[in-house]
């Protein structure tokens, strides 16, 4: 069976679908700053960091931000090696959906690529609630949507538009198996990510589409807590 990386992706580090994902990072890089608006002495909290060093945006967040000194990178894997290539940077390990902080620690949130990794939709819920938690001001999140034609993680096209469930089988008992396990990958599309916003509520939310080719890539939610919620 073909084993994902660490990033629960197969494909190979200097292949096409890798180069486009770089790309798209890149410009959600963008999307990021742009929409928290975030300050150089605000605290940052990334939500999703990975022991893989095989493709050369992971971890780009750490990477790309100036001010290490306030980054704190979490991810389920060991991934402590971000303290010496980042100094100043702080990681803990530890899961997305129980994060051993209280509320209101980070100025800022950011997690890209989770969501679609936590499980059913309560789970995805849970990890938004948890996200929204920790944070004082503003959450920033991305995803990949579960419409574009190509399946990013299996780089198969167009069987992720069926049904969930025969999706599920297709996939089930072949090289792919892993990703026919729900708590491995839960795509979704538009409607959903803004249900499962929706239920955060006393927030304010925008999602947005990130285009390739005129298609829907990957989905960003903005969740801005109120006044209220920061006091």
């Amino acid at each position: 069976m073909k084993q994902p990386n660490a990033q629960y992706n197969v494909a190979g580090a200097q292949s096409l679908a890798v180069r486009i994902a770089a790309h798209a990072r890149a410009r959600m890089y963008e999307r990021f700053i742009q929409r928290t608006a975030i300050q150089p002495d605000e605290t940052l909290l990334d939500v999703g960091a990975t022991s893989d060093q095989s493709y050369a945006t992971s971890n780009y967040v750490e990477a790309w931000y100036p001010y290490k000194g306030k980054i704190t990178a979490v991810g389920l894997d060991d991934a402590g090696f971000l303290e010496q290539r980042y100094p100043g940077l702080t990681y803990r390990r530890a899961d997305g959906r129980s994060l051993p902080f209280p509320d209101s620690s980070f100025d800022v949130v950011h997690s890209s690529a989770v969501l679609e990794h936590v499980g059913n939709d309560r789970c995805q819920l849970d990890f938004l609630l948890e996200l929204a938690r920790v944070a004082r001001r503003v959450v920033f999140l991305t995803t990949p949507n579960r419409w574009f034609p190509v399946e990013f993680h299996t780089v198969l096209p167009l069987i992720h538009w069926l049904p969930k469930r025969h999706f599920r089988s297709l996939l089930r008992g072949t090289r792919y198996h892993f990703f026919s396990l729900e708590e491995n990958l839960n795509l979704v599309g538009f409607g959903e990510l803004k249900a499962l916003c929706d239920g955060l509520g006393d927030c304010r939310i925008s999602v947005e589409p990130l285009r390739l080719l005129g298609w829907t890539s990957n989905l960003l939610a903005t969740i801005e807590k109120t006044s209220r919620q920061q006091a």
